[in-house]
């Protein structure tokens, strides 16, 4: 909480939280509370824009709206708030995309009527988009923070993005996508930079910056209404435009659009794969391989497919930083082809390696690589590459030792983002060659070359609790690599059955 705002807001985010609380102990989880919080919020915004000084058109139909909620409790609010949601999710544009397939997740009447009590007692419009983008960005954290439901593979560690965006730096009346986008946490880093004191926007690019910016993909329901209500939130997007996330799945087709900047963290998971019945009415998955004349290659591995579908989505002069696992570093077969083709026909200049137990997925060893697309004109245009080990004796855990800007100054100074050819080795910021990194076994770029200090002296050991995190990270690890080997052989062993 920030001390200079005002107390009422304090207490509102403090009462939004409280209540969140008293519903989990009914057994409605984060994900469910934050996904009525999102319909409801929507509706009294909505409400709030539609009145004096505003006047707007929200397209909300008469009977559907916040005013035929407030007067009603108990089971007639129950009942009409479910054909509420069911009447919307049918509407166009941005309130259709919020209100897709939407349920009820609060069973009791008595609650439901409680939460809608709280958010009409309160004038959102007056808060401001950093009180209301904080309290929302507060509560998707938890969200992420809430193992059970799976929601962390879906935010991004906000220090991260900071850092990312510090180094980019993308520049107004340009347009960002993020292919994955998850609840938003790109196009709110990127937003910010825009936006941040000093800058003074004119007003065409306050519109550019609202409605023509940013473009997303979104493949989970649930999270594409968390991240358009984020947005929305800091006076991202139109009540009445249309969503600037599209709910589809962005490596199916070349995209429609070429963008200046793409900045993504694409979902975890070596394998894209679509889950189907067999049978015998178990589960099954079957790898999927997408077959994109633009790919250079066809690939099972999700990552490598969103590589280059990144690279595709690229304007001539356009610019990435991608969040990408080990495995795309050093990868075999169609990894190297793919690496050799992205170091021949992209500028990839920087990759900085990542420490372990920053992300709410665990078991992640993973990478920021930063890079420049080029004109296809048969020229190398990958001079070398600047590697920052932010890996190798450092330690981070979620809960005692997170991640924090500060950790990532060293990389952001080094980085010069006001010039990047000006930049000087340190002893964790090292330059490989062009010609260095070609000859090397499958054109890794798994570099490392510091010395593991915790190898050598039992006392640089981290704390008990980090090496309890790393070790469970790295069976996590070794259990979803096994898990894929036994998927692959099951595959193989019905092929041969059916064949």
């Amino acid at each position: 909480m920030h001390e200079s705002k005002p107390m009422n807001t304090s207490s509102l985010v403090q009462r939004v939280w409280n209540f969140c609380h008293t519903l989990r102990d009914d057994g409605v989880g984060y994900g469910d509370y934050l996904e009525q919080l999102t319909y409801l919020l929507f509706l009294k915004l909505a409400h709030e824009y539609a009145q004096k000084p505003y006047n707007r058109d929200t397209h909300i139909p008469k009977g559907y709206d916040w005013a035929s909620l407030t007067p009603k409790v108990g089971e007639p609010l129950e009942a009409h708030y479910l054909a509420t949601l069911h009447k919307l999710g049918q509407e166009p544009g941005m309130l259709g995309a919020i209100f897709f397939k939407a349920q009820n997740k609060i069973q009791d009447p008595a609650k439901l009527s409680r939460l809608v009590q709280l958010i009409d007692a309160e004038s959102w419009i007056s808060l401001g988009a950093d009180t209301k983008g904080d309290l929302y960005e507060g509560l998707l954290q938890k969200n992420a923070e809430d193992t059970k439901s799976g929601a962390g593979q879906y935010f991004t560690p906000r220090t991260l993005i900071d850092a990312i965006v510090n180094c980019v730096r993308p520049e107004p009346m340009k347009t960002i996508a993020d292919p994955a986008c998850g609840t938003g946490g790109f196009f709110l880093g990127a937003y910010n930079w825009l936006t941040r004191p000093g800058t003074g926007r004119s007003r065409p690019e306050k519109e550019f910056l609202r409605d023509k910016t940013f473009h997303g993909n979104e493949i989970v329901p649930n999270t594409r209404r968390m991240c358009l209500m984020n947005l929305f939130l800091h006076n991202i997007g139109e009540l009445n435009g249309a969503p600037l996330v599209e709910r589809s799945d962005a490596l199916i087709a070349e995209s429609k659009i070429k963008v200046d900047y793409v900045l993504a963290n694409p979902p975890f998971g070596k394998k894209s794969s679509m889950t189907f019945t067999n049978e015998e009415g178990e589960e099954d998955k079957d790898a999927l391989t997408y077959e994109r004349q633009d790919f250079w290659e066809t690939t099972s591995n999700k990552q490598l497919n969103f590589l280059q579908h990144i690279v595709s989505m690229l304007k001539v002069d356009g610019k990435a930083a991608v969040v990408l696992p080990d495995n795309v570093l050093f990868e075999g077969g169609a990894g190297e082809k793919i690496r050799r083709k992205l170091l021949d026909t992209c500028d990839v200049h920087t990759i900085l390696r990542l420490p372990t137990g920053i992300f709410y997925a665990q078991g992640v060893k993973a990478n920021v690589v930063f890079f420049d697309n080029a004109p296809k004109d048969g020229q190398v245009h990958t001079k070398g590459i600047w590697f920052y080990d932010l890996r190798t004796n450092k330690h981070f855990t979620l809960k005692t030792r997170t991640l924090k800007l500060d950790d990532l100054q060293d990389f952001i100074t080094c980085y010069h983002p006001e010039n990047r050819h000006l930049r000087r080795a340190t002893e964790r910021f090292k330059f490989y060659s062009y010609d260095e990194l070609i000859t090397r076994d499958k054109a890794s770029l798994d570099i490392f070359w510091l010395k593991d200090e915790s190898l050598d002296n039992l006392d640089t050991l981290p704390p008990p609790d980090v090496l309890q995190q790393e070790i469970i990270e790295h069976l996590e690890a070794a259990l979803g690599a096994f898990r894929d080997v036994a998927a692959s052989l099951n595959r193989s062993s019905t092929s041969a059955t059916r064949g």
